[in-house]
Formats: C-alpha cells, sequence, structure tokens
C-alpha cells in the first residue's frame, strides 16, 4: 500500500465524494479514484460503496482509514526527528585524514571546536592511495584527501568541498647547493639522491615527472611517506625530497629549507570528500567549515 493511495481513502470518508477529494489534494478526481481502484485491488473485502450520492467507506474501509492516521502520524515523527537531526549541533562527527593534512588541520581544528556548543569530532589518520580516500566515506562523515593534478577526478559516488591547492616544493638543507638559488629548475634536479613516498603514492609520480623534464631518471635512495620522517632522513643525509608548500613542518628542522619549483602547477589537490547525506547535518556543516577556514588560514599563512 502507497501512502497516497491511504491518504486518498482517509478523505473519502471524510468528504464523501471522490471530487471533494480531488480539490482537498490539489489533484484530479481521475487521480483520486486510480488511488482508491489501486487500494481496492490489494483488499480481500469492499472499502467503499455507494450511499446515495456520496462514495462512503465500509467496516473495512473505515479501519483501514483509521490505520492511514497512525501511518501519518509515525511519517510526521520521522519528518520531524530527520528536522532536529539536521540542526542537532550536540552530535559527533568523525574526520579521517591523510597524515600531513592530519598534522596540519587537526589540532586547529580542536581549539576551534572546544566550546560545550559545538560539535565533537572524532579524528583518524590514514595513508592511503589516491583511489582508497572515497571508500572511506563510508565510515566516516568527512574525509581529507588528496589528488594530483592532472590524476583523475574523485568518483560521482562522493561530494568534493574543494579546500585548497598546494604546491609541491623541493626539501633541502641550508648547506645544499640548490638552497642558493631562489627557483629550482628541473634541469638542477639531475644526479640528485631522492627521499621519495612508497611505490604507488601520488608524490612518486611527480619526482617521475620533474625527473622525465630533467632528462635523468630520478636516483631514489629512500622511500619514506612521512614527511616528519623523510625531514630526518633529508637534514641527516643531504638527499633531497618533494615536500607540499603548506602542510609540512620544518619547525624541528631549521637547518632545512623549501624551494620552488621554477616551473608553477606541480602541486597536489586537496578536497574534502563525504557522501551527499551527510553533509546535510548540522554537525557536519560545522566542521566542514571550520576545515575551510583552517585551509585558507594554511594558504595565508
Amino acid at each position: 500500500m502507497e501512502l497516497g493511495q491511504l491518504r486518498a481513502l482517509r478523505e473519502l470518508g471524510e468528504r464523501g465524494s471522490i471530487a471533494a477529494v480531488a480539490v482537498a489534494m490539489h489533484v484530479t478526481p481521475s487521480s483520486v479514484s486510480q488511488q482508491i481502484s489501486a487500494l481496492q485491488r490489494r483488499s480481500p473485502v469492499p472499502l467503499t460503496f455507494k450511499d446515495g450520492r456520496r462514495t462512503a467507506l465500509t467496516d473495512a474501509g473505515r479501519a483501514l482509514a483509521a490505520a492511514a492516521i497512525d501511518v501519518e502520524v509515525a511519517l510526521e515523527r520521522a519528518e520531524q526527528a530527520v528536522a532536529r537531526f539536521q540542526v542537532d549541533q550536540s552530535g559527533a562527527v568523525s574526520v579521517a585524514a591523510f597524515h600531513s593534512a592530519g598534522l596540519a588541520i587537526f589540532g586547529a581544528l580542536i581549539s576551534a571546536l572546544h566550546s560545550p556548543d559545538q560539535p565533537r569530532v572524532r579524528l583518524s589518520d590514514f595513508d592511503v592511495a589516491q583511489e582508497d580516500f572515497p571508500p572511506l566515506t563510508s565510515d566516516h562523515d568527512l574525509v581529507l584527501a588528496h589528488r594530483l593534478v592532472g590524476s583523475p577526478p574523485w568518483p560521482a559516488t562522493v561530494r568534493v568541498e574543494p579546500l585548497l591547492f598546494e604546491p609541491l616544493d623541493i626539501a633541502v638543507r641550508r648547506d645544499h647547493r640548490l638552497a642558493a638559488k631562489a627557483e629550482i629548475e628541473p634541469a638542477d634536479l639531475r644526479d640528485q639522491e631522492w627521499v621519495a613516498v612508497q611505490e604507488g603514492f601520488p608524490l612518486e609520480q611527480a619526482i617521475t615527472v620533474l625527473a622525465g623534464i630533467g632528462g635523468r631518471e630520478a636516483r631514489i635512495v629512500h622511500r619514506i611517506n612521512e614527511f616528519l620522517v623523510a625531514a630526518a632522513v633529508v637534514s641527516a643525509s643531504g638527499c633531497i625530497a618533494l615536500m607540499p608548500r603548506y602542510t609540512t613542518d620544518l619547525y624541528h628542522h631549521p637547518d632545512l629549507v623549501l624551494r620552488p619549483l621554477a616551473h608553477p602547477g606541480l602541486g597536489r589537490y586537496i578536497d574534502c570528500l563525504a557522501r551527499p547525506e551527510t553533509l546535510e547535518r548540522a554537525t557536519v556543516k560545522t566542521v566542514l567549515a571550520q576545515i575551510k577556514t583552517i585551509a585558507t588560514g594554511l594558504t595565508q599563512r
């Protein structure tokens, strides 16, 4: 049984004619008749009878009309529950991020949401390849993900909220010859030893592109995904590494500097992924707004 059919039967019991029901429901009399007929086909007993010029309900019809009221009440309660859920700020929001985004954003996010009237957040970090970010939206409300320029777009199954574009720079020791350059050409990178990410992760592709432009295959000595660890290795070894401009933290490595590439455009998009229905919740909207504010602050720092 469909809700429209039950509504038509209930209205018929109260108004007594197909025409009056059509006016009340803002439909045609033919549509009302079809709804009543469809409902009748599902019932083993008659639901209506002619009472002079009126169409009245049988005992079975009145019982079903009364049940329709219960259905309407249940539906209204469900709609009100959804409405309250959409504006409720008391629930928790789960946020997942890749390591460098978590390092740059999580602390500031907790500080921004410290007051009792703000949503609570549950934070997780994930070190995954690009194609593995969208599935994380099944278990997390908001997923901070990254993809390189020129890589495939995110699938249509997730909603994408852009956060920032982050250029990729070269991390070197201050005493390295490349540190004296205001900008680094791909040709300057020939014969350099690299600290790269693990195979299959986005920044490896960027290093391959740079090496190809420079005309020499990249000499990858170390493979480390965590930028803090990679910074320590660059500091100790004199290797170079490709690191993101805004989310790299070199506070504990004052001996390192970031130098931009002479040819801009190499970088990554940092986006927030979510299921479309998740973004309807007030708590999620609040947390997402704070994340966007923090991300904007990173680019202006």
